[in-house]
């Protein structure tokens, strides 16, 4: 398998006031879900971006199958954490040739949702794949390597989105369903809970 799997987790949940990458849904840290999803693939490496809170995320994380990198510039913003991922998987496997950059709290990400993406890129020839909910366009996303070279230097708060708006011609979507779902507040979090 060609491709990698990025999940970007070094946020310090501001708007939380703890790591939401640690908190439980259906007997299962965020983390871990999105994690358990992205192996299923056989995707390789799948390389965990963390930050904030890094030391306590990897205490409740031991994987070897997984490709754990402290981004220490993760206060810098999401650039740096794109960057340390992209890295990290070109090292791991130089044979890599797409991407996929997830982040950790979309609850309800599956093994299709990485699959769809790597799909209607064998399908449509584009390179950058999209997932669609709510009326936007965001992660995960999947980028071939022509693109390596741009995201390796991203600067600061851009995030791959500058991307899909910079190369429109290149871009087809995928529906993920409940993609709009992210853990950012307490309320969000309780709502989520409240619908299990």
């Amino acid at each position: 398998m060609d491709t990698s799997i990025i999940i970007l987790a070094a946020g310090n949940s501001s708007r939380m006031g703890k790591p939401k990458q640690l908190l439980d849904y259906k007997g299962k840290m965020l983390l871990q879900t999105v994690i358990d999803e992205a192996l299923k693939t056989g995707c390789f490496p799948v390389t965990v971006v963390l930050g904030a809170n890094a030391e306590e995320i990897l205490a409740k994380h031991q994987n070897n199958q997984v490709n754990f990198v402290i981004n220490k510039d993760w206060e810098s913003g999401m650039a740096s954490g794109i960057v340390a991922g992209l890295s990290a998987a070109i090292e791991k496997n130089d044979k890599t040739q797409s991407i996929i950059i997830a982040v950790a709290d979309q609850v309800f990400i599956k093994m299709s949702t990485f699959n769809n993406l790597i799909e209607k890129h064998h399908k449509t020839g584009k390179n950058i794949i999209a997932s669609s909910y709510a009326e936007t366009i965001g992660t995960p996303v999947f980028f071939g390597k022509i693109y390596f070279e741009t995201l390796l230097s991203l600067k600061g708060t851009e995030g791959a989105k500058k991307l899909l708006k910079q190369y429109p011609q290149d871009v087809e979507t995928v529906v993920f369903e409940g993609g709009e779902i992210d853990i950012d507040t307490e309320t969000d979090y309780n709502n989520l809970i409240s619908q299990q």
